[in-house]
């Protein structure tokens, strides 16, 4: 519940997020529900691992499990 609450509290905002896999991914989140976060991934963000584009709301849009992140922070 806490990193529901703290994607909420960022919301519009550009962040650097980390997962338990060990991947690092950099946007703007633009969603929040009970599950997920959405990150805008902006032209010359980086993002390592591998990552899954989804389709919500438009290209370039990652859909990120809650339940698999480890930190927030703004950038």
């Amino acid at each position: 519940m806490e990193m529901y609450h703290l994607s909420r509290r960022y919301m519009n905002r550009r962040v650097r997020i980390h997962d338990c896999y060990g991947r690092c991914y950099e946007g703007e989140i633009v969603g929040v529900d009970s599950n997920n976060v959405y990150l805008q991934m902006s032209g010359g963000v980086r993002t390592s691992g591998k990552a899954q584009i989804s389709g919500w709301s438009g290209a370039g849009i990652l859909t990120l499990s809650l339940f698999t992140l480890l930190a927030i922070a703004l950038i």
